[in-house]
């Protein structure tokens, strides 16, 4: 069932233990330089760096004890598995994470930081299906999708409110799309309590999965997927896809020139650091940015965990 008003607060409540309540940033010089006003919801100081925290943390605390027992699984390019790894060493349970072969160093020596078996594939959606398929029924562990899931979704939803519950006069939302968990969580927390915000998604041209099915009326699956924004390569779930497709204002895809673009300036006039999925809605709303102009924009930054060894890929 799509995620309620009351069960949002609920799994807020829920997972209060097991996440932290990220900070909302802004820079006057980024302010000036595109004529809006801009808060940034800080995802990248989350427990594992990302979101993805949410969502996992309240899938797995919402299992019987019995289910939890078995352990928990999932596929993941990154943040997800991390999550997941994370949520399992906290509730004292096994985690086994299927990840395509080409992860970001970083995030596979993460999930095995958390003391999480990990299994690799093939970097494609079908390779992962079979693996995870695999691995459950050899443990009988539980599947926590990664975004196509109402618990997973439920959890996402709480960044949003969280930014709504901190900056209550935002004109629009930006947030980036990928598999449409954190999309659909915020879609929800804007309506429930944001008094319908709108909200506007920022996809990368090379895995434009949710622009080209918005435009369709229904989804819309790739052959093949690249762009720099790693965490943005997953298709979009069917859960997601329906509560996207009827409340979702626009999507905006960028290119990855346009998003490295954006993931410099985060870096240097915010000093912090995000991943290059984190800064796809900021290249959106730079590209679009004459019809936001004196507007007030929450921006989710989804993430922060860079590979270093790619840096010089990438400027």
């Amino acid at each position: 069932m799509i995620p309620t008003k009351k069960s949002i607060e609920a799994a807020h409540e829920r997972i209060k233990p097991y996440i932290h309540q990220t900070p909302v940033s802004s820079s006057e010089s980024l302010n000036e330089m595109f004529g809006v006003e801009i808060y940034f919801k800080c995802e990248n100081f989350q427990k594992i760096g990302a979101f993805k925290m949410r969502g996992a943390a309240n899938a797995a605390l919402k299992l019987s004890s019995a289910d939890l027992q078995k352990g928990l699984a999932t596929h993941s390019s990154g943040n997800h598995a991390q999550a997941v790894a994370l949520a399992a060493k906290k509730l004292n349970t096994k985690a086994f994470i299927v990840m395509p072969s080409n992860s970001p160093k970083v995030k596979v020596n993460a999930v095995l930081g958390y003391g999480a078996e990990v299994i690799f594939c093939e970097p494609n959606q079908k390779a992962r299906e079979k693996a995870l398929q695999e691995v459950v029924e050899k443990t009988g562990a539980f599947f926590i999708h990664p975004y196509d899931n109402y618990d997973v979704i439920e959890g996402q939803a709480t960044s949003a409110k969280e930014l709504i519950e901190e900056i209550s006069f935002l004109d629009k939302i930006f947030c980036p799309v990928g598999g449409g968990g954190l999309l659909s969580g915020t879609l929800l927390s804007a309506a429930y309590f944001g008094n319908n915000i709108p909200v506007i998604a920022g996809e990368p041209e090379g895995a434009n999965d949710a622009f080209l099915s918005l435009q369709k009326g229904e989804k819309v699956v790739l052959p093949s997927v690249n762009t720099i924004a790693d965490g943005l390569l997953t298709s979009l779930g069917d859960k997601n896809f329906e509560i996207i497709l009827p409340r979702i204002q626009a999507i905006i895809t960028v290119t990855d020139e346009e998003i490295k673009q954006a993931l410099r300036l985060i870096w240097e006039r915010m000093k912090i650091i995000v991943e290059p999925s984190c800064a796809v809605p900021l290249a959106a709303l730079i590209k679009e940015r004459d019809k936001f102009q004196g507007q007030k924009i929450g921006i989710i930054l989804s993430g922060g965990n860079v590979d270093l060894a790619k840096v010089a890929e990438w400027f």
